[in-house]
């Protein structure tokens, strides 16, 4: 059985684990206390030269850090992951761009907002707020006659945008501006598969 070396703060490493329970996958999932810099300790960063969570550990010990990597090795070969080189293009425009847009910006912006940094690094936190609510704001055109991300169905693009812009009100932002974002969360969330972020840690 794969290892994945996460934490519960983790949106990427949730990334990994919703897609687990979508497929079906087994995985055994090690917390990685990041505080108290389990992932800066020689043989974590053996596995992650990063030093970051998530990390999937293959049973051959072959390791695989980056949550969008570990997302298209797991999601080969399912339907979440089109062969056709066009239909696997549109699905990866969106994974792209929630890591260009969505994760660097939703992502700092809610972790300033939980760790109470936001009002140390107000500057910061205003700049990454703006961008992250320009980035809601291209979700909620294209939510607004879809309703995936792309082919119409869930795909590996509605699991990655998922993560982060499921806690856009954790980072701050107001999402009664964006509707028809909110009604795709819902619609993910109704999917039978659906896990909370807590799902695979150890009770």
């Amino acid at each position: 059985m794969p290892t994945l070396y996460d934490n519960p703060l983790s949106r990427n490493g949730y990334k990994v684990r919703l897609l687990a329970s979508h497929l079906g996958l087994p995985l055994h999932v090690v917390t990685k206390d990041l505080k108290a810099g389990e992932s800066r300790q020689p043989d974590f960063l053996a596995k992650n030269t990063a030093g970051k969570v998530p990390v999937l550990e293959l049973e051959d010990g072959t390791c695989l850090p980056e949550s969008n990597a570990i997302v298209l090795y797991m999601a080969e070969g399912t339907p979440l992951l089109p062969t056709a080189p066009l239909e696997r293009a549109q699905v990866l425009r969106w994974m792209f761009f929630e890591q260009s847009q969505i994760l660097p910006n939703i992502g700092l912006a809610r972790m300033l907002k939980i760790t109470g940094r936001d009002t140390q690094r107000p500057d910061v936190y205003a700049q990454r707020l703006e961008v992250a609510q320009d980035s809601l704001a291209a979700l909620e055109r294209h939510f607004g006659s879809h309703d995936w991300a792309a082919l119409g169905r869930l795909t590996a693009a509605d699991i990655v945008l998922y993560a982060y812009a499921s806690v856009a009100e954790e980072a701050g932002i107001d999402t009664s501006p964006y509707p028809s974002v909110v009604a795709w969360r819902k619609r993910v969330e109704a999917l039978p598969a659906h896990v909370k972020p807590d799902w695979g840690f150890a009770a």
